[in-house]
C-alpha cells in the first residue's frame, strides 16, 4: 500500500486503465490513505531520492521535533538532524531495509523509538524511502524493569540460602551438639525470612496483576490497629524505641480488615527497623474532610531528598548496608501502595535527614465518631 501510494509522489507511471475500467467511477484510495496515515500514531515521513521530505504525518513531527507543512520539500537532514537515520535512509535507497531503536532526545524527554527505513520500489526502480517510527519507550522501560525485578529477587534468595547452606553444612561437618544449638535457630530465622520473602513477591504480584481481592466490609481502625501495635511492642522495647498508638477520634472506613493490617504492619515494622535506641514511632489515627488518616511517625535517620520520589517503587531500597542488617528488601511499601491504591486512597511520606521520617495514608471514610 505504500509502495502504490508512493508511485504517485515519486512520479512512478501508473498503467492506463482498461475501456472497461474508464467507464466506473475512480476510485479514490489516496483520499482515504492520507487520512489514515495522518491519523495514525506511528510517524510516517516518505524522502524522495535526493532526501527531500515529500510527506510527514503530525506524529513524525512530534516525534521528531519538526513541523511536518513545513518540512515538505526540505533536506531530510534539515527536518532531521539524525546522521544515523540519514546513513540508513542512504542505504535504504541502495535497496537495504532496517530497523533499530534510536534514542530520541529532542523533546524534553530522552524516548526510545523503533525506527523502519524502508526502500519504495517501483519494479527494480527505488523512488523514495519509507521511515516509520514507533515509541518503545514504556517497552524498553518495562523490560529493564523485568531485569532489575529477576536481578533483584534472585540476590535476595540467594542471601538466605547461602546462609542456610553454610550452617547446615557446619552442622553436619561439627560432631559437636553445641554447634547444633547455635546454628539451628539461625537456620530456622533464615528460613523464616524467605518465607516473608516468597510471601511479599505474591503480594507484590497480585497487585501488580490487578488480583489483589478485597472483602470490604465496616470496620474501625483502632479496633485494627490497637492488637498490631502491641504485637511490636516487645520489639520496641528491645531496641530501646517509644512506640505509642494515638487514636486522636473514633474512624470507621469500608476496608479490608486483613489488607489493612499488612499496611499497619509494613509501616510499623519499616519504622522501627530504622529508628534508633531512645527514638519513638507514634502511630495516629484521626480524619480530614472524607478521608481517614492513618499516619506513621518516626525519629529515625530520615530519607535523602534524592531517594523521596522512588521509595514505593519495589526493590528500592534507600541504603543497601543498612538493609542487610535490618533484612528489608524493599517490597514492603511497594505493597503497602498497591493496598492502598486498591482501597481507593492515597499514601505519601514527607522526611528530613537526621530528623525522621513521616508516612500517611488516606482512605475513604464511613463514618467519623464524635470527638472524646
Amino acid at each position: 500500500m505504500f509502495e502504490s501510494w508512493a508511485k504517485r509522489w515519486f512520479g512512478s507511471r501508473e498503467l492506463e486503465p482498461t475501456e472497461t475500467e474508464s467507464a466506473r467511477p475512480a476510485p479514490r484510495p489516496d483520499a482515504d490513505f492520507v487520512r489514515l496515515v495522518r491519523a495514525l500514531p506511528l510517524g510516517v515521513v516518505f524522502v524522495d531520492r535526493d532526501l527531500r521530505v515529500r510527506f510527514a504525518n503530525s506524529a513524525a513531527g512530534t516525534i521528531f521535533d519538526f513541523d511536518p507543512a513545513r518540512a515538505v520539500g526540505a533536506h531530510v537532514i534539515a527536518s532531521i538532524p539524525n546522521v544515523e537515520l540519514e546513513r540508513r535512509i542512504d542505504e535504504a535507497l541502495r535497496g537495504e531495509a532496517s530497523v533499530a531503536s534510536m534514542s530520541i532526545s529532542a523533546q524534553a524527554a530522552s524516548r526510545v523509538f523503533r525506527v523502519s527505513v524502508y526502500p519504495l520500489a517501483d519494479g527494480e526502480t527505488i523512488g523514495g524511502v519509507a521511515v516509520i517510527a514507533e515509541d518503545q519507550t514504556d517497552v524498553v522501560r518495562l523490560e529493564r524493569a523485568r531485569k532489575e525485578f529477576l536481578s533483584n529477587v534472585s540476590h535476595e534468595l540467594r542471601t538466605p540460602l547461602s546462609s542456610i547452606k553454610l550452617m547446615l553444612e557446619t552442622v553436619i561437618a561439627s560432631p559437636d551438639d553445641e554447634v547444633a544449638d547455635l546454628f539451628l535457630p539461625q537456620v530456622l530465622t533464615q528460613v523464616d525470612r524467605l518465607a516473608a520473602l516468597v510471601q511479599q513477591l505474591l503480594e507484590q504480584a497480585r497487585t501488580e496483576s490487578g488480583q489483589l481481592k478485597l472483602h470490604l466490609r465496616e470496620i474501625d481502625l483502632e479496633v485494627v490497629a490497637r492488637p498490631i501495635v502491641a504485637s511490636f511492642e516487645p520489639q520496641a522495647a528491645n531496641k530501646g524505641v517509644r512506640l505509642v498508638l494515638a487514636s486522636l477520634r473514633p474512624v470507621r472506613v469500608e476496608a479490608d480488615p486483613d489488607r489493612l493490617a499488612q499496611v499497619f504492619v509494613n509501616l510499623i515494622d519499616n519504622a522501627l527497623r530504622h529508628t534508633p535506641a531512645k527514638g519513638s514511632v507514634t502511630v495516629e489515627i484521626d480524619a480530614n474532610g472524607n478521608n481517614a488518616i492513618l499516619r506513621v511517625r518516626d525519629t529515625g535517620a530520615g530519607i535523602p531528598y534524592r531517594d523521596m520520589p522512588h521509595i514505593f517503587e519495589r526493590f528500592y531500597v534507600v541504603d543497601r548496608s543498612r538493609t542487610r542488617e535490618s533484612g528489608g528488601a524493599g517490597l514492603g511499601l511497594a505493597i503497602v501502595k498497591g493496598i492502598v491504591d486498591a482501597h481507593g486512597g492515597t499514601i505519601a511520606a514527607e522526611s528530613m535527614l537526621g530528623r525522621g521520617t513521616t508516612v500517611t495514608v488516606r482512605v475513604p471514610i464511613v463514618r467519623v465518631g464524635p470527638r472524646p
